[in-house]
């Protein structure tokens, strides 16, 4: 199924400019000498920080079983000054500074990593880098909201902006988001929420805040089986997902979009044609228009593939294809004009001079897809070989990264008092 490419352009927001009035007031902020305390006390406890990263990231949170690590995040928290935190029906781990009030701002890392039970969790030090799996991803996220946490108790805040501090379920895979669906739904702590900060990974210059889309799905196709040699000719449930693959290979993409088949699996035996075969695949895209798009284009190679596979075949042994989706993660976007990406943006720069925004798929994505205004902030330091047991972490400008989301707070009142 051909794409049409003109059908949904694609269009990259623009950093705000540089706001001098929000700059200065801002600086006069953070020159009060209790603030430049709280700013000192940051980086003294740097050492700390890395002790709690590494305790978080020590404690197992696998898909659908972060209880675990929400019980220590839950304590911690607590240690930290915040109200009595407590879990939801999901498992979100949630709890007011300040106390609990209407129209909170929300401020979040996720509890879950993408590893099973059944993965190792141990950590060494390389030179400058802790490597292991799940150091950075969202150890470092949930940290910060700690260590930013202890900072705002110590400046009394919030004096008017309700704070709601949040470590999230279901963030990664099929997890779906359930976490922030939850706390942004009918009841949900976060339902009236005035605006949504995500801490998730290291950095310090990006500000996330285009949400990079996804839907999942998985294929099923069903034929006979049978033998390899008696039985050859018939439809093959592996074959035609091979070439449903193969066509999906061939789709021209719009800008912004990709797509990956992630799991395939079927049959019992290399002598024998398989009765059943599986897989998992993925589109992502800034633009829903272009999820739509690619899906529709999916599908449609999908039952093209089959459908030709069964034009020889009688009709009690031709292929049966299914389509289940398995996850639903909105696109959306949180304009450059809104308070709370001006804030990030100030903040940003009176830390680390450049600043940019970006996409990528976070919990943010949801609360944007609301119409809530909603960004994603790196926690501090470098990372990578995310999603891998060789995951490592090295903390240039960790504080900063704590000390960027304090700012935003801060610079934040100044526009939204």
């Amino acid at each position: 199924m051909p794409i049409d490419l003109a059908r949904f352009p694609r269009a990259l927001p623009s950093i705000p400019p540089d706001d001098p009035d929000l700059r200065d007031a801002l600086h006069r902020v953070l020159d009060r000498v209790d603030v430049r305390r709280v700013i000192a006390q940051v980086r003294a406890e740097d050492a700390h920080t890395i002790e709690q990263q590494l305790l978080l990231a020590s404690t197992p949170a696998p898909p659908f079983q972060e209880e675990e690590r929400g019980r220590l995040f839950a304590r911690l928290l607590l240690e930290a000054g915040t109200d009595a935190p407590r879990v939801d029906e999901v498992g979100n781990v949630i709890a007011w500074l300040g106390g609990e009030g209407a129209r909170p701002l929300v401020v979040s890392a996720h509890l879950d990593t993408v590893f099973p039970v059944s993965q190792e969790i141990q950590f060494h030090k390389d030179g400058d880098r802790w490597i292991g799996p799940g150091i950075c991803d969202d150890a470092r996220g949930l940290t910060a909201v700690l260590a930013l946490t202890r900072a705002l108790v110590r400046l009394d805040y919030p004096p008017d902006i309700p704070l709601l501090l949040v470590g999230t379920v279901g963030e990664e895979g099929v997890g779906n988001l359930r976490g922030v669906r939850h706390l942004f739904g009918a009841g949900g702590a976060g339902e009236n929420a005035r605006g949504f900060i995500s801490l998730d990974g290291a950095g310090v210059n990006r500000i996330i805040a285009s949400g990079v889309g996804s839907r999942r799905f998985r294929a099923v196709v069903e034929g006979p089986g049978g033998h390899s040699w008696v039985d050859w000719g018939r439809v093959n449930p592996i074959h035609l997902l091979a070439r449903a693959v193969a066509a999906f290979d061939d789709l021209d993409l719009p800008a912004g979009t990709t797509l990956n088949v992630g799991r395939i699996e079927g049959g019992t035996s290399v002598n024998a044609i398989p009765a059943r075969a599986w897989m998992e695949y993925e589109v992502r895209s800034e633009s829903e228009g272009h999820l739509a798009l690619v899906e529709g284009a999916m599908h449609g190679a999908l039952t093209s593939v089959v459908q030709d596979g069964n034009g020889s075949a009688r009709p009690d042994e031709e292929a049966v294809l299914e389509v289940d989706r398995i996850g639903d993660r909105p696109a959306g976007t949180t304009s450059p004009d809104e308070p709370l990406v001006r804030a990030a943006t100030q903040a940003t720069r009176a830390l680390v001079d450049r600043a940019e925004l970006a996409a990528s798929s976070t919990d943010a994505n949801l609360p944007m897809a609301l119409g809530i205004p909603a960004i994603t902030l790196g926690a501090g330091g470098e990372a990578g070989e995310a999603h891998t047991p060789r995951e490592w972490y090295r903390n240039e400008k960790g504080p900063e990264g704590v000390l960027r989301a304090l700012f935003t707070l801060l610079a934040l009142e100044q526009i939204d008092p």
